[in-house]
């Protein structure tokens, strides 16, 4: 029992001694490498770090100049324990190795090494070696011997880069998936030399490769692991056959092969990590793009895929003068980025402004989906009933082989008058009806009398007679009346034209008051609405032209007939512009305020220029 007891407080003591080790020995910085070598030898060149990290896990490794590095730098690090005489000591290292050869004999001086261990730096002390020259036919024979054997290492098949092609035929327009592909059956270290194709004759977007997952898939018979590394959509632009140029990667491949003169049958080790270059192409692919059929209709403008036609047309009751919008959204799948504005026909009186388009696209590798919407705005200017034709849209279908044409309902606006713009003469559609009273003025053929004639005169000759002075003094006083009628009438047509004209500043001014009414309130819409019919009602009084027949480039000509300067004239059409696109403009782009004070300063302008 005493002799346990002895062995276990032993066993504890030694146990306690190797707890109380430590790496109490002083940091040094030293460098092993073999003073002699031959050249075209490999071998090591070690840096070792004692009793010590290096700050930010690295060291500062020399310039190899006359040497070429094979291989590192492999880190490695260990720790050893001694207790000798109840002394515990222990010592750790952090070594950096470097595979290095000389090809030519000589003298070389490896640079010195740095780290930073706490903030204090160390160095190793420069190194010469000295190349000694071999046989050049062993050297050359060495050399093409170990190349031929790391090259063996990886075989032809081992490493394999496709472009691999959703359809390798298709419609001009339609969309092609192109896959980049790395299949392997070795370990991948990265990459050099990287060539990618310019795809001409295709309009290409890249698409992201970040979820994809490397799987394991059957090439020829073989199991390889694989990857794609890039993918596109590809939209032919052209027919024809046209080339994808090859894809061109220098893939580098790690090896792990043994050395004979570092192996160490008790410990092992003697393992070196060599990089292999392959050079890796996907050669030419080819893709036969087949052209449109003919025929296509009028309203086709290059839209391939799969594609739904919705509209959201104005309402059918306008006021003249007043903005609306005319909405068609096309969605489905296909080249949605090349698809345009379907064109919308309206009437001469009214004014459409540019078209704003929104849209929501997605590409993945199913294809290129979503929706792109048109804005038609449009004033409607003059009062009446309107047909507003049906808007057409076209795209060609792969799978059905034909154009397909959709189009959304005609419709029917009736625009009413203005009622806040005076008493004008609504504009009028004449049609004209030619009707010709019908009647008998006798028969042209009589019986002849016969017998003897019994000729007397029937009455006096009218010239000169009573009646002949009579019909002519009538004349004379029909055309008298007529004369002092059309005067009269004339000149209250003349007055009627000076009261509009004298009254035009005033109901102006009664409206500009009623737009500031609007302004303090914040009610854009009223604002310039009201705005508008104080310049269009203004300009309508001033010049004696009904409203519908006012546009601004005849409010232009007609000023600057009448003494305005041109510049003034422009300044007045480009208020009534600024007010149509607040209108139907949703952002605050255009100031009351400035609208406000512009249109009273010209109106008043116009007001000492135009007297009559």
């Amino acid at each position: 029992m005493t002799s346990f007891f002895r062995h276990l407080f032993l066993t504890l003591a030694a146990l306690l001694c190797m707890l109380s080790a430590r790496a109490d020995g002083a940091v040094s910085f030293e460098i092993n490498t073999p003073l002699i070598v031959t050249a075209g030898e490999m071998f090591r060149v070690e840096f070792v770090l004692e009793n010590g990290k290096p700050d930010g896990g690295a060291i500062s490794a020399p310039d190899f100049a006359g040497l070429d590095v094979l291989a590192g730098p492999t880190v490695s690090t260990g720790h050893s324990f001694s207790s000798i005489n109840g002394v515990s000591s222990s010592k750790s290292t952090y070594t950096v190795t470097y595979v290095v050869t000389a090809q030519t004999a000589g003298n070389i001086t490896i640079g010195a090494a740095r780290v930073k261990v706490d903030d204090k730096e160390y160095t190793t002390k420069p190194t010469p070696i000295e190349v000694v020259a071999q046989n050049q036919q062993k050297q050359q024979e060495e050399a093409v011997e170990h190349g031929a054997s790391l090259q063996s290492q990886v075989a032809e098949d081992d490493i394999l880069l496709k472009l691999n092609l959703s359809r390798s035929s298709v419609y001009q327009g339609e969309p092609i998936r192109a896959s980049l592909t790395l299949y392997t059956r070795a370990s991948i270290a990265g990459f050099e030399d990287v060539k990618l194709p310019s795809f001409n004759g295709f309009w290409s977007q890249e698409l992201p490769t970040d979820n994809y997952e490397a799987k394991r898939e059957t090439v020829d018979g073989k199991v390889y692991n694989s990857q794609i590394i890039k993918e596109y959509l590809l939209y032919p632009q052209q027919s024809g056959t046209l080339t994808i140029e090859p894809t061109d990667i220098t893939a580098v491949a790690q090896v792990v092969m043994r050395n004979s003169r570092t192996f160490d049958p008790f410990f092992g080790g003697g393992a070196e990590v060599y990089n292999v270059r392959r050079k890796l192409s996907t050669g030419k692919v080819n893709v036969t793009v087949k052209s449109l059929p003919a025929g296509a209709p009028a309203s086709f403008t290059g839209a391939v895929g799969q594609f739904s036609l919705s509209s959201n047309p104005p309402a059918t009751e306008l006021k003249a003068n007043s903005a609306a919008t005319y909405t068609v959204r096309i969605s489905g799948s296909g080249n949605l980025t090349f698809v345009q504005a379907p064109e919308l026909t309206l009437p001469s009186s009214f004014e459409l402004y540019d078209v704003r388009s929104t849209e929501s696209v997605h590409s993945s590798a199913a294809g290129t989906n979503g929706y792109r919407q048109f804005e038609y705005p449009f004033i409607a200017r003059a009062e009446g009933e309107y047909a507003i034709p049906a808007i057409e849209f076209t795209f060609f279908s792969p799978e059905k082989d034909a154009y397909v044409t959709l189009s959304t309902e005609s419709l029917m606006i009736n625009v009413s008058p203005d009622a806040s713009i005076g008493a004008q003469q609504p504009t009028q559609i004449i049609t004209g009806s030619a009707k010709e009273g019908v009647k008998q003025l006798g028969n042209d053929i009589r019986f002849i009398k016969v017998g003897s004639p019994d000729l007397r005169s029937v009455g006096s000759p009218l010239m000169f007679s009573g009646a002949y002075f009579t019909l002519l003094i009538l004349i004379i006083a029909t055309f008298v009346a007529l004369y002092f009628i059309l005067r009269r009438r004339i000149r209250n047509n003349k007055n009627s034209v000076l009261v509009r004209n004298r009254r035009a500043n005033k109901v102006a001014v009664q409206r500009f008051r009623a737009a500031e009414k609007f302004m303090r309130e914040g009610n854009r819409h009223a604002f310039f609405e009201e705005v508008l019919r104080a310049l269009w009602g203004y300009m309508s009084d001033k010049l004696n032209i009904p409203v519908a027949n006012l546009t601004k480039e005849n409010i232009r000509e007609e000023l600057q007939r009448r003494g305005v300067k041109a510049e003034d004239a422009r300044h007045f059409t480009d208020i009534i512009s600024r007010c149509d696109e607040a209108q139907y403009s949703p952002a605050e782009s255009v100031l009351m305020d400035d609208v406000y004070s512009d249109g009273v300063k010209t109106i008043s302008l116009f007001e000492s220029i135009i007297k009559r």
